[in-house]
């Protein structure tokens, strides 16, 4: 990327960066209640700015966007500061804001194990700042799952370590794994910082037998950064009910994002998402307002 991009370019990606950040905080502004966006991974364009202009179109409100997985000359892709430029036009030109980032490349170098991992933290801290997402999931999944006592209290020390950059940076570092709520909590109090908190999956925490209604009302939005709204297959058609999940959220106080993790049964990714989307926003319009 940075082979193509001249000075002047540049230039003109960083102005059109600053009117981005203009449009993206008005964006922001009219949102009301639980605002819905969707995953780029799940749009199929991971780490791909093209994936903002999809989301547009399907009708979403925001993108969470992959930091990248796979380094690229040792640096994750959107934590170089002119692919951040190409991303900030984008997003002002089809005005759809970046709510979230996902230092995906955790799937690979652990957080409970691998020493590599930190630098990936603190450069993902930056690039979700420099970005304006304000969130930044941390998954630990299959082998990076936090399974012991041991890794549950080491990944909250790093965490603690890492808390006051992120503070510093006004960014949240948000927990996404298959421990309970509880457990989740015990790792942000060990923090001792407001910039760690968990991303809630409906389905993952389901899946993993939790009560994910009660949860999420004794978590409150004290404790929840965001949300994804995901189900085995279309949303509707699971065994998630949304019309709880939708009434646990606002007992929980919670009106921010929730983005569509959902995967698209018949391979069509715009059309699939389309269908879970309006599914989605008919269960919040008909939500009883407070």
């Amino acid at each position: 990327m940075e082979n193509v991009l001249s000075r002047r370019q540049l230039l003109q990606l960083s102005v059109a960066a600053s009117a981005a950040s203009v449009s993206r905080n008005s964006l922001f502004a009219r949102g009301r209640g639980i605002r819905v966006g969707v995953t780029d991974w799940n749009l199929k364009l991971a780490s791909q700015p093209e994936a903002l202009g999809l989301a547009k179109r399907i009708g979403f409100a925001g993108l969470q966007v992959s930091l990248g997985r796979v380094p690229v000359r040792g640096q994750l892709p959107l934590t170089n500061s002119r692919f951040q430029l190409l991303y900030q036009a984008e997003s002002m030109k089809v005005e759809m804001p970046i709510n979230a980032t996902c230092l995906d490349i955790l799937h690979v170098n652990f957080l409970k194990s691998d020493k590599l991992a930190l630098q990936w933290l603190a450069e993902g801290i930056e690039a979700t700042k420099a970005l304006e997402a304000q969130v930044m999931l941390l998954p630990f999944f299959n082998k990076g799952a936090i399974e012991t006592p041991a890794e549950k209290e080491y990944v909250a020390d790093v965490l603690r370590e890492f808390a006051p950059a992120a503070e510093k940076a006004k960014v949240i570092l948000a927990l996404e794994n298959t421990l309970s709520a509880a457990d989740n909590a015990w790792i942000m109090d060990r923090t001792r910082s407001k910039a760690v908190k968990v991303y809630y999956d409906t389905y993952n925490s389901h899946k993993a037998g939790y009560d994910i209604y009660k949860e999420i009302r004794w978590l409150t939005s004290k404790r929840i950064a965001q949300v994804h709204f995901k189900d085995k297959g279309y949303l509707g058609e699971g065994e998630v009910d949304f019309n709880r999940v939708v009434r646990s959220l606002a007992d929980a106080d919670y009106s921010s994002w929730a983005n569509l993790e959902t995967p698209s049964p018949s391979g069509n990714v715009e059309a699939d998402m389309r269908r879970n989307f309006i599914f989605i926003k008919g269960v919040i319009e008909r939500a009883p307002k407070a």
